[in-house]
């Protein structure tokens, strides 16, 4: 056990990124408190960790989320405060959007920059989590009356480094609708990279599949989904024999048809019964039920669409916490029979088939650091639509960004009038690939040589790194 993994908000993202570290990390142990009351787990967690972790002299690594606060951990744990300490931001509270502005709130972003000082790297999932952090402190340190400590973002800036969130993803090309399908395989054929080519953003590397590469009973629609995905997180992806790992034999099979009380009717039944022409815009919004991720701007497009007689189902999906927005249930009421799916999926076997059925997934957050929903709902075939801003242009193309509600609600307008367009539509990636592309082993040297100066890696560089060899590196 030499690899000590640490999570003090066990849920959502965070869960799945420790959750894969441990699955694919055999020396590792894992210790969690559950996905509650943030608030209290940022101000208390370290605490509870000192009493609950043991001492095991064969700690070599301490990997950690920013919920932590790890300068009181470390403080109150001698022995843990030797470890190579590795800080992994999902998102930073210096540029969270506060409802009501409390001194009190102030703590959290402070015990994120103490954690940043007392760490040996710190690690961002994108580029614009990592700037929008470094680029606050001297702001943020302006809070304080007087006494103000000076050149913070110097100390902190030289340990940090981007790694985009790794994701695996099921084989789902066995639930997806016809029409997504045959649109796949077309931009796949369009493309021209071959099989299995998957081209990366900003440094025009590649990395090449090959078939031996793919797992038994995989058909070759399985690699064409990846297509799909982000230009800049393409080489983020595992290997395609790693996919089956995912869906546990104890999930809920796709379109088994199980009653369910989130379910208004099973999806599987209604799949491409309609002509695309006449079935309605299926619109899918898979965010925390939380007012960072702006459900309120969501909804007032929704009624102005309801209040015109556009035709169109809507899917709300997402985790709820303790206080949920009054919003989703004054929502529910008013779109009425427009509503397929209305709560959060805990089997993510119905998840991702939601997913597949719809047709655009939407974004409406004043606050995202990454987007693992939005990504999800674009490897499963669906057209993004997110704000132009945060981190979204840094993972989608022009095309897909709006930069005001007006504007979101005109191409939905459209999409309502004209839902074959969405469904005929293929997804464009950011840039070309380059012709003469690196081998598979380049590729990897180049990424061990960033990984190991502790520089600013991008969204190309980043690629085909395991959890082992990232946290080999790390250690």
């Amino acid at each position: 056990m030499s690899i000590l993994l640490i999570e003090a908000f066990y849920g959502g993202s965070h869960r799945q990124l420790v959750d894969l570290l441990q699955e694919e990390i055999e020396d590792c142990v894992l210790f969690t408190l559950p996905a509650k009351k943030w608030h209290w787990r940022a101000r208390t967690a370290a605490l509870y960790f000192m009493q609950t972790v043991p001492a095991n002299a064969g700690y070599r690594i301490l990997f950690a989320s920013s919920v932590l606060n790890l300068t009181e951990l470390v403080a109150l744990r001698p022995d843990l405060g030797k470890l190579k300490k590795v800080l992994y931001f999902h998102e930073n509270q210096l540029t969270y959007p506060v409802q009501k502005c409390q001194d009190r709130d102030f703590q959290y972003g402070y015990n994120q920059i103490l954690s940043c000082l007392v760490a040996d790297v710190v690690v961002f999932n994108s580029i614009y989590n990592m700037e929008s952090f470094l680029t606050s402190i001297g702001k943020f340190m302006k809070l304080m009356p007087d006494h103000r400590p000076k050149h913070l973002e110097t100390l902190i800036r030289p340990k940090c480094q981007v790694l985009y969130f790794p994701m695996k993803f099921p084989d789902v090309s066995r639930i997806m609708p016809e029409h997504k399908l045959a649109r796949i395989e077309k931009m796949h054929n369009a493309t021209g990279y071959g099989d299995g080519y998957l081209p990366c953003q900003e440094t025009n590397c590649g990395i090449s599949i090959s078939a031996s590469d793919l797992a038994p009973g995989h058909s070759e629609i399985q690699s064409q989904l990846h297509s799909l995905l982000p230009q800049s997180l393409h080489n983020q992806l595992p290997t395609l024999g790693d996919l089956d790992k995912l869906t546990s034999s104890k999930s809920t099979p796709f379109c088994q048809g199980k009653d369910s009380q989130h379910i208004t009717f099973n999806l599987c039944n209604v799949s491409d019964r309609l002509d695309l022409q006449k079935k309605p815009l299926h619109i899918v919004w898979p965010h925390r039920w939380e007012h960072d991720k702006d459900p309120e701007s969501f909804f007032k497009v929704l009624l102005e669409m309801k209040e015109m007689d556009l035709s169109f189902h809507v899917s709300v999906l997402g985790e709820t916490f303790t206080d949920v927005p009054d919003i989703f249930s004054k929502a529910k009421k008013l779109l009425g029979s427009s509503v397929l799916h209305w709560g959060y999926l805990p089997s993510k076997d119905e998840y991702y088939q939601v997913l597949c059925m719809a047709d655009v997934v939407i974004s409406t957050a004043k606050h995202e650091f990454f987007g693992v929903a939005m990504i999800e709902a674009v490897y499963c075939g669906c057209y993004p639509l997110c704000p132009k801003a945060l981190v979204y242009p840094e993972i989608f193309p022009a095309e897909y960004l709006y930069s005001t509600p007006e504007q979101l609600f005109k191409r939905l307008q459209n999409f309502c009038k004209r839902p074959d367009s969405v469904r005929k539509h293929l997804y464009k990636p950011q840039v070309e690939a380059s012709k003469e592309q690196p081998s598979l082993p380049d590729v990897r040297e180049r990424c061990l040589s960033f990984l190991g100066q502790h520089s600013v890696v991008n969204s190309g560089l980043c690629s085909q790194q395991n959890p082992r060899k990232i946290c080999d590196r790390w250690g």
